[in-house]
């Protein structure tokens, strides 16, 4: 999630864009459009389709508004974001202040947390018992059946704001809100990530929906979860598409993840992954067929401009083209060598949408020995 404008770490000036035979082909598989106020006509002269994600209770229903506005356009996703998981009881709250205190004082707090906690609690909403988030997220994806779990994730590096953001849509413009806030020393602890995290996904499985993951500062946590859930629901579970949005990983550990998870897919943003090039290398070790391209941006009047400046970095790093005009003719059986960037990522998204993945299956070691022995036969072969 991106509320700030990557002006500052890019051009501002977006590169020439397709035109729009090429870029109806396009789709940013994360944004933030009901951060900002839109008018509907923005949405309808869209030239790409977009993924709007929900964050927080106050935005679920502006995304299935949009969705419902514009099928054609966008793709619905609902979810509680890490930044908000505080906001969320695991279990019914005796009271706002247990469950606040629960979550960001340990049994010594230092005596600056406590003067902080104090300052903080006034600010902060009655938390909503988990079962309630579940009930309207489940509700949400059965009303949209093309819907996503998204934005859901875990995040280390956040820190609750004194004062929290209001409730979305903000004036459009470059930052958001607008608001700088002071931060408390207060994070949400990881094991309260996880559990409202682990609970949206359960969701996701029960009805074979694709995710969109956020993952700041949690490398090993990732990957510890994507085993859990694998080994939690199975085959199931790799039949949903995941994607790691504005993925932060690093090249060994996404060429690990890709190699374990058939179901993983990788997606970056110039918002987020432009400001270290560190993600060139991230996207050379992604196999091409498991790379999608997002704006991750709160107004989409720029979505379009960001997404295209990710492909053709992307397209860059691949050694691809990218297409200056759309050719109906190159979607037949042996044309792959002759796809520009464009259709590539195309063909990644549908992949990514139809979901299905078939799960990697070991075989059974005397298996692996007896094709080791007719491989050597055959290599004896005069």
């Amino acid at each position: 999630m991106c509320l700030s404008d990557p002006s500052d770490r890019a051009s501002s000036s977006p590169d020439a864009l397709p035109p729009p035979s090429v870029l109806r082909h396009i789709v940013d598989v994360h944004c933030h459009p009901t951060d900002t106020i839109t008018s509907s006509e923005v949405i309808s002269e869209l030239p790409i389709r977009i993924c709007a994600m929900a964050t927080r209770q106050s935005d679920q229903r502006l995304v299935a508004d949009l969705a419902t506005a514009h099928p054609d356009k966008v793709t619905p996703c609902f979810g509680y974001h890490p930044w908000f998981t505080h906001w969320i009881s695991l279990e019914p709250a005796p009271s706002k202040r247990a469950h606040y205190a629960s979550l960001f004082l340990d049994a010594s707090p230092k005596t600056e947390h406590l003067a902080a906690f104090e300052r903080l609690l006034p600010e902060l909403p009655e938390p909503m018992p988990l079962a309630s988030a579940l009930t309207e997220l489940r509700a949400n994806l059965t009303a949209f059946p093309s819907a996503m779990l998204g934005e859901v994730g875990v995040d280390r590096a956040c820190r609750i704001p004194f004062v929290p953001p209001a409730d979305p849509p903000y004036p459009a413009g470059p930052d958001g809100d607008g608001m700088a806030r002071e931060l408390s020393p207060f994070t949400t602890p990881l094991a309260h990530q996880l559990s409202v995290l682990e609970a949206q996904l359960a969701v996701a499985v029960e009805l074979r929906r694709n995710v969109s993951v956020h993952s700041v500062k949690c490398q090993q946590a990732t990957v510890e979860l994507l085993r859990r859930m694998r080994a939690r629901h199975g085959d199931a579970w790799v039949h949903v598409s995941v994607d790691m949005h504005s993925c932060g990983l690093s090249a060994q550990t996404w060429a690990d993840i890709q190699k374990e998870h058939p179901n993983v897919f990788l997606s970056l943003s110039t918002a987020i992954n432009g400001r270290s090039p560190a993600h060139r290398a991230l996207i050379s070790a992604c196999a091409s067929h498991r790379i999608l391209v997002e704006s991750d941006f709160h107004d989409v009047r720029h979505s379009t401009a960001y997404t295209v400046r990710m492909l053709r970095t992307v397209a860059e790093v691949k050694g691809w083209t990218v297409e200056d005009a759309w050719n109906d003719g190159l979607d037949g059986v042996g044309d792959e060598d002759r796809w520009g960037a464009v259709r590539r990522l195309e063909a990644n998204w549908r992949r990514f949408e139809k979901g299905g993945h078939q799960p990697n299956r070991k075989k059974p070691r005397r298996k692996l020995l007896l094709e080791d022995w007719e491989s050597d036969e055959e290599d004896r072969v005069p």
